[in-house]
């Protein structure tokens, strides 16, 4: 089976359509991290995300905040976070703002990274999109946010329904 023959057999109804997009999203993601790993060999995927998410917020965030951004829990972000600080890009301090959560602050070698080294990378996501318009890009964006409001509407919905379930 190929790509042609399974768009062909997903095409058919919306429940169909949402089956073939919940995939693809899983495999996007897999093939995504695939690719970014193979080439950035000095941290992962994930390792990067929680860089790009530290370098960008204007003050430190805790395990528990980079979680819920990440979409993952707070003791994956710790993992993640011991390693990035073994490697010399973050450091792990207590929050400034609960002296009970630690936060994440990122060193000198993080902004050195993304000057230099992820460079080359940046220009390799160029190809992810060049079969894009500009247009397509827009509608894209705006169906990936859309997206987010799906998977906080899913998990408000299932959330419900567990506690539903452990009350009875």
């Amino acid at each position: 089976m190929n790509l042609n023959e399974l768009v062909i057999k997903f095409s058919g109804t919306t429940e169909n359509q949402q089956k073939a997009i919940f995939s693809t999203l899983f495999i996007a993601g897999n093939k995504l991290q695939t690719l970014f790993d193979s080439h950035i060999p000095e941290i992962s995927l994930k390792q990067f995300m929680l860089l790009s998410l530290v370098r960008q917020s204007a003050e430190p965030l805790t395990f528990t905040q980079l979680g819920h951004l990440l979409g993952c829990s707070r003791q994956n972000v710790k993992k993640l976070a011991e390693i990035l600080e073994k490697k010399g890009f973050i450091t792990i301090r207590q929050s400034p703002s609960d002296t009970r959560a630690l936060c994440i602050c990122p060193s000198e070698k993080v902004e050195g990274f993304f000057q230099k080294d992820f460079l080359q990378y940046q220009r390799e996501l160029n190809y992810l999109f060049e079969v894009y318009t500009e247009q397509e890009i827009k509608t894209f964006f705006l169906l990936m946010s859309k997206l987010y409001a799906g998977i906080e509407n899913m998990e408000t919905k299932t959330s419900g329904a567990e506690n539903v379930r452990q009350n009875l």
